[in-house]
């Protein structure tokens, strides 16, 4: 049904004053009766008789309710303070989104709501006066592409192509199968060597001091202490010096170790997607000497209880603990 002009509220106005009936100005107007009579009631201001002018105001004003953000609603204050402290904890748009689809708490069960609507009410909504940004992966003000950053082409020795890798790899049909990385800070002399399980989405992050192959061996070799052998069956590398000393540990662990073609840091893209989520937490202008073993730990279980949606909105840790028997920490 077309909704009334502001002229046709003028001519009810006019009706209204001159004392016609509602059925009397529907005919004139071509409108049913109970159209004209809602109008009326609707929008006649308490005490105060019908105009044209306040009716157009009160319907534009409740129109501009009835189309408010979901999130801005006034009945779904309940939704709102859920999405605003998940995303307090860190929580993605698409993760919160995911979860109440997949897993909701008692109190919203059958609720629901996009990733797109949370990143609106982060961005344009009333959100944007609640400091929600920083809180996002790379904590921007406003959301940009993704960049991909290019690594130098190094020589190493007995470097296996990822071309040679086997296919269940890359389609995750198994465990065991990891991606490393360096994490640098601006000028700093330490960094942070990442480890990344491609299937479970398991990370593993450790300090290092500097960016030399023998302190990221040292490193990886922390991270396998930390769950079975048998969970350690690939690495793969990109073509940075700091994997030179990949026949060690091919040796020691009876793995494999592959490497990305030159400038093709995406080959790699699960352990780049996490170093870009360590950011929100290290900057790269932060002074990894300030930072204990025990904060960079804090940082790396925020990550691995963090549900994800490509494991059906359960986190790294719970697969693993599924798979293993293991806690996954």
């Amino acid at each position: 049904m077309q909704r009334l002009t502001f002229y046709e509220r003028q001519i009810i106005q006019s009706g209204v004053r001159s004392g016609k009936s509602a059925r009397a100005m529907a005919k004139s107007m071509g409108r049913d009766h109970r159209v004209i009579q809602r109008e009326i009631t609707r929008n006649t201001g308490a005490g105060r008789p019908y105009t044209a002018l306040s009716a157009e105001q009160m319907a534009k004003e409740r129109e501009r309710r009835k189309n408010l953000p979901k999130l801005e609603k006034a009945d779904q204050q309940i939704l709102r303070q859920y999405v605003v402290a998940k995303l307090k904890e860190d929580w993605s748009p698409e993760q919160i989104a995911g979860v109440l689809a997949t897993q909701p708490p008692n109190f919203l069960v059958g609720v629901s709501i996009s990733h797109e609507s949370v990143y609106r009410y982060i961005y344009e909504g009333e959100g944007r006066f609640e400091h929600l940004w920083p809180h996002l992966r790379r904590g921007r003000t406003h959301r940009q592409k993704r960049h991909s950053r290019k690594k130098y082409r190094t020589s190493i020795p007995e470097r296996v192509s990822i071309h040679l890798r086997p296919p269940e790899v890359a389609a995750k049909q198994t465990f065991g199968h990891w991606e490393s990385d360096t994490v640098e800070c601006g000028k700093s002399s330490q960094n942070l060597s990442v480890q990344y399980e491609r299937k479970s989405m398991l990370t593993r992050i450790h300090k290092i001091q500097g960016k030399s192959a023998r302190a990221t061996e040292e490193a990886l070799r922390k991270s396998i202490e930390t769950t079975p052998e048998y969970w350690w069956k690939t690495i793969t590398f990109d073509n940075g010096t700091e994997g030179a000393r990949h026949t060690k540990l091919r040796d020691d662990y009876a793995l494999s170790t592959y490497f990305c073609d030159p400038y093709s840091s995406w080959q790699k893209g699960g352990v780049e997607n996490t170093n870009g989520l360590i950011r929100q937490y290290v900057p790269r202008t932060t002074r990894l000497w300030q930072l204990t073993a025990e904060d960079i730990y804090v940082i790396q279980e925020k990550l691995n209880n963090r549900p994800r949606k490509s494991l059906n909105y359960l986190t790294p840790n719970q697969i693993f603990a599924r798979e293993t028997g293991l806690a996954g920490h």
